[in-house]
């Protein structure tokens, strides 16, 4: 998956620039109209250490993006653990998002401030999220994002033995063991707490209301919680003291209350059966239509994890191939 560099050609101009001093790559369609384009903000994926915006895969998804939507798509290169932890990769790309918005900015390549969407997939599917909450309760920002689209995304941090979590433990791309690794070094290169995450006894008892939140016993459907039993384990306080990133809802955008859901707006959802974030994506829609916030989830049972990457590669696999065209059409259609 190598990086590729940003070539322009007749449909785009693609270049390498900063946004509030982020890294970003900008996708401008060069097609002359009278109308506002619209705008699309991207947050690859790779457990906030690994991946990037020049990443093949993830440029080809932009230049679709591009070509479909006549769309500007912002692409964000946003600093990786280990090297930083959280919360540096939420505010990297909060700060871009907030540049963006600005209405000078919009004005500038010729945006509508109506029609911008923010999007990603795995952990930028989490980024997002978070991103697109804290965002909506910002009186600094007065453009609002009109979407955002969750490809697959990472929603918490307290239950590694959900339903998913325990059937696809070992699948291949992204078992569990790896997913809890990033989640670790997401916020420390301290080992203790990448073993008591393993073990799902980092959460000490005194927050056992937060589990209301990834119930799964109540927001999962009936064949996928099978007879799995709902049952939180807890450790001891230290390391949520430590490392209090572990219960900020920057970073598990699933256990926020409910007001701060209300009004989000148009949620496109991407889940696959064989993905241990399966569970995680599932219970963020119920969540979500719970406060009556307008959920499209698309789910499919024959598919892993990355399927969007593989999508894009210039192979002939049919359903990957319509997974990225039914979430560029989804775009199209209601951005």
């Amino acid at each position: 998956m190598e990086n590729v560099e940003p070539i322009s050609d007749e449909n785009m101009t693609i270049t390498d620039t900063t946004f509030n001093n982020i890294p970003v790559r900008l996708y401008i369609p060069t097609k002359s109209s009278d109308k506002l384009k619209r705008g699309v903000i991207y947050i690859h994926g790779g457990g906030w250490c690994v991946g990037s915006a020049a990443m093949k895969p993830y440029d080809l998804l932009s230049k679709q993006t591009t070509q479909k939507l006549d769309a500007l798509v912002v692409s964000i290169e946003y600093r990786l653990a280990p090297k930083v932890n959280f919360p540096t990769q939420f505010d990297d790309v909060y700060a871009v998002v907030k540049y963006f918005l600005d209405e000078s900015t919009l004005q500038k390549f010729s945006v509508d401030p109506n029609r911008v969407a923010i999007s990603g997939d795995s952990a930028g599917g989490n980024l997002a999220a978070a991103v697109i909450q804290q965002q909506l309760h910002d009186p600094e920002i007065k453009v609002k994002l009109k979407m955002q689209a969750l490809i697959y995304p990472v929603m918490q941090d307290i239950d590694f033995n959900t339903p998913s979590y325990q059937e696809n433990a070992n699948m291949p791309i992204l078992p569990r063991s790896l997913m809890v690794r990033f989640w670790s070094e997401y916020m420390t290169t301290d080992k203790t707490l990448y073993e008591a995450m393993m073990a799902n006894r980092h959460i000490p008892r005194d927050k056992a209301d937060l589990f209301k939140f990834v119930d799964w016993s109540t927001l999962l459907p009936e064949n996928l919680r099978n007879n799995y039993v709902y049952s939180p384990q807890y450790g001891t306080p230290e390391l949520v003291k430590k490392y209090p990133g572990i219960l900020d809802t920057r970073a598990s955008p699933l256990l926020v209350e409910d007001t701060m859901l209300q009004g989000l707006p148009l949620t496109y959802v991407i889940t696959c059966m064989y993905d241990v974030l399966r569970d995680d994506g599932i219970m963020y829609v119920s969540r979500l239509r719970q406060a009556g916030v307008e959920v499209v989830h698309d789910h499919y049972d024959s598919t892993f994890h990355g399927i969007l990457l593989i999508s894009i590669w210039p192979l002939e696999i049919n359903l990957a191939h319509n997974i990225t065209l039914r979430y560029l059409n989804f775009l199209n259609d209601n951005l």
